[in-house]
């Protein structure tokens, strides 16, 4: 690490990347060099100053930031801050969407409103954070955010090329080359831009490419003298990168399928506004587990476990739910005994058997509709925002991992860790079934339904969260990162595959080592198809 003090006198060094369209692999990059500048000795941090993303991250002190900001800065080995992402924008549905800044809920604007009454003032909230963060570390990485050559955009942008010549940053342009057109998409970016912003991209980098190096020199050669831009790397195309994605169009590329060569089937619906996907990453790098992607009737089929998701519009997804069709599905592999069921934070919540929304929290009017029904919990939504990271162990009474709960020192609960981002409180219903009911008919009463875990917020005190079913098979969070959780998972799992007749795997790998190894992975991939000395050049620093 960087022995560096922070000094106002000299700011730390600026590079900012810029992609040719959405999803070119911009996050990827940066988080690889994150982790290369920190390798290097250097104390980098990331930067984005305005994000648009379901899937988010919660603070240390209990604020709300993109997901790719929260894992850059863990590739560099810092707390993440809202400074790294003063702005994030939050779809909601018809054109609407939760601004968020600086980690707090500030409105729900229409996009016109948003341009039109937002973007003006939002340069001070945006240089104030960039700057905070450049008086802190010693290089800050700024990520853009789609193309820099929206035409219709451009006048207000604050996210590529208006803040690369505020902040007076240099800029790498990168592009998919996997998708095809990677030279009309380059050269049709820099026909689009104005001189002096061309003038500000340094560099070229080509992502994603598969092949023979040699047949694509030709283009890189007319590239660079079509531009007089240097092609500064050609980065191969990895699969399966283990580096969490916030971006819902990364879930085009899941399985539909369950692969034949695993042993536990867990299937994960997608509503059209799933939040937090990435709940379920620890559960799909597992060996013996093929998580899928269910989002028509006829797809579930009789998994192992059913997962409903996350959702930044509960009551919506939940609508579209039955819609589809999956609502009858859901019911009829769960008739079959062989199946469980989990919900976190919106299906959690889905679970129960009313939602409410009087003070028009999600969707801008009242509502209210009838949930699934598998267990005897009542949701609210409220105005205030829970965004807080918590700690705790199972509850006394938890349905799940008796195996795993002990009350002896040598063999502790283990320990569990997540975030919760909801706005909803959910309780169990005073006046409840006595007798068992038929699954989908009817919700099971309080005296079959257990605690699941013993959580405290911050310093505040412990309280009990989740419920679930006696027997396990029907439970809820609003616990995000629940299955990062290694001992936890593992077991989980192994009480998935006991039930099938299967010896339980026991240990396998853990998320925090898993994580660091693969920032590490993607960083000398990186490393080695990228001309960093060059990029020390550009940015004013020596190698």
């Amino acid at each position: 690490m960087s022995t560096f003090e922070p000094s106002c006198t000299n700011p730390a060094a600026v590079l900012m990347l810029q992609g040719t369209a959405s999803d070119v692999g911009k996050s990827v990059v940066t988080t690889a060099l994150c982790r290369i500048f920190v390798q290097d000795g250097y104390r980098p941090a990331p930067f984005k100053s305005q994000n648009m993303a379901l899937n988010s991250y919660v603070t240390e002190d209990g604020k709300e930031i993109g997901r790719a900001q929260g894992v850059q800065a863990e590739a560099c080995g810092i707390e993440a801050t809202t400074d790294m992402n003063p702005i994030l924008i939050k779809p909601v549905k018809d054109m609407h969407s939760q601004i968020v800044v600086h980690g707090v809920p500030y409105a729900y604007m229409s996009a016109s409103d948003y341009r039109k009454d937002f973007l003006p003032k939002a340069k001070q909230t945006v240089m104030d954070a960039l700057n905070r963060l450049r008086d802190t570390y010693d290089i800050v990485l700024m990520e853009g955010a789609g193309s820099p050559a929206e035409i219709n955009l451009k006048d207000r942008d604050i996210v590529n090329m208006n803040l690369a010549g505020w902040a007076d940053a240099p800029v790498l342009l990168i592009s998919d080359i996997d998708r095809g057109g990677v030279f009309a998409s380059l050269v049709g970016t820099i026909e689009l831009l104005e001189p002096h912003e061309v003038q500000r991209i340094r560099g070229f980098i080509i992502n994603k490419f598969r092949g023979d190096l040699s047949l694509l020199q030709p283009g890189l050669d007319w590239l660079e003298e079509r531009t007089s831009i240097p092609v500064l790397g050609v980065l191969p195309f990895l699969p399966d990168i283990r580096i969490e994605a916030e971006d819902s169009v990364v879930l085009d590329k899941k399985p539909r399928l369950s692969a034949k060569d695993k042993e536990l089937d867990i299937a994960v619906i997608r509503y059209p506004r799933i939040s937090n996907f990435t709940d379920t990453d620890a559960l799909a790098a597992e060996p013996d587990v093929s998580v899928r992607y269910v989002t028509e009737v006829g797809e579930l089929g009789v998994p192992d476990a059913i997962i409903l998701p996350g959702t930044k519009d509960t009551i919506g997804d939940l609508l579209e739910l039955r819609d589809r069709g999956l609502e009858e599905d859901i019911r009829q592999a769960m008739q079959t005994g062989r199946t469980q069921l989990v919900g976190i934070c919106g299906g959690y919540q889905m679970l129960g058997t009313a939602l409410f929304d009087p003070e028009a929290v999600e969707s801008g009017l009242p509502q209210q509709a009838k949930g699934l029904g598998w267990l005897a919990l009542t949701t609210t939504f409220l105005k205030e925002k829970q965004t807080v990271r918590v700690q705790g162990t199972l509850s006394n009474h938890c349905p799940l991992l008796l195996n795993t709960a002990s009350d002896s020192d040598d063999d502790p609960k283990p320990i569990i860790e997540g975030y919760e981002i909801h706005m909803g409180v959910t309780k169990c219903v005073t006046k409840c079934v006595t007798e068992p009911q038929p699954p989908g008919d009817g919700a099971l009463g309080r005296d079959q339904m257990r605690t699941l875990f013993h959580i405290r917020r911050g310093e505040g005190t412990g309280f009990e969260e989740g419920w679930g079913t006696s027997n396990g098979k029907i439970w809820g969070t609003y616990l995000h990162g629940v299955f990062d959780n290694d001992r936890f998972r593992r077991s989980w799992l192994d009480g998935l595959r006991q039930a099938k007749g299967l010896t339980p795997l026991d240990s396998t790998f853990t998320v925090r080592e898993a994580k660091e190894q693969e920032f590490d992975r993607v960083a000398e991939v990186v490393r080695a198809h990228l001309d960093m000395d060059q990029i020390y050049r550009i940015m004013g620093m020596n190698s």
